[in-house]
């Protein structure tokens, strides 16, 4: 999946094969096993062109990411416990991409816990403390898996 996401357009099995030779000793069949069976989940389309199929994928790396955080998410007991130790988990950088794409998805001024002045100092913390639940939610515009297994299982 991942040589799929990178390449962004359709790809055959022979394209795929040899960009993995590159880094390992992989048959052709394998390949093929694994493209029928990301086919079969969903998780790419395919065309015939010739004698071959190009396999192009359903979603983009992003939106399946994005399923993968809002299943686990949905699947807490305690969302609030589970977001703030995800969030305890987070690098300065992804801290500053969240902060970022919360003001992509929210009109409001977003409480900034990194030391940085909120974007309204007339909010307070607690106005903005539900916020980062926002992008967890809106993840669930991206497709789901068909089962419990994702499309890097088939490596």
């Amino acid at each position: 999946m991942t040589r799929v996401w990178q390449w962004n357009r359709p790809v055959t099995v022979r394209e795929v094969l040899e960009d993995l030779q590159q880094e390992r000793s992989i048959a052709y069949t394998t390949v093929m096993t694994v493209m029928d069976n990301l086919h079969q989940k969903g998780w790419v389309r395919r065309e015939v062109d010739g004698r071959a199929y190009r396999y192009t994928a359903v979603s983009t790396r992003a939106a399946y990411s994005a399923a993968l955080m809002n299943e686990a998410w949905s699947r807490s007991d305690n969302p609030a416990a589970a977001l703030v130790a995800f969030f305890g988990m987070m690098s300065p950088e992804q801290r500053e991409a969240l902060q970022d794409a919360v003001r992509m998805v929210s009109p409001g001024p977003v409480d900034n816990s990194a030391g940085n002045p909120p974007d309204n100092p007339t909010t307070g913390p607690a106005a903005d403390a539900a916020e980062p639940a926002e992008p967890a939610g809106a993840a669930s515009e991206g497709p789901a898996p068909a089962d419990d297994t994702g499309p890097e299982s088939g490596r």
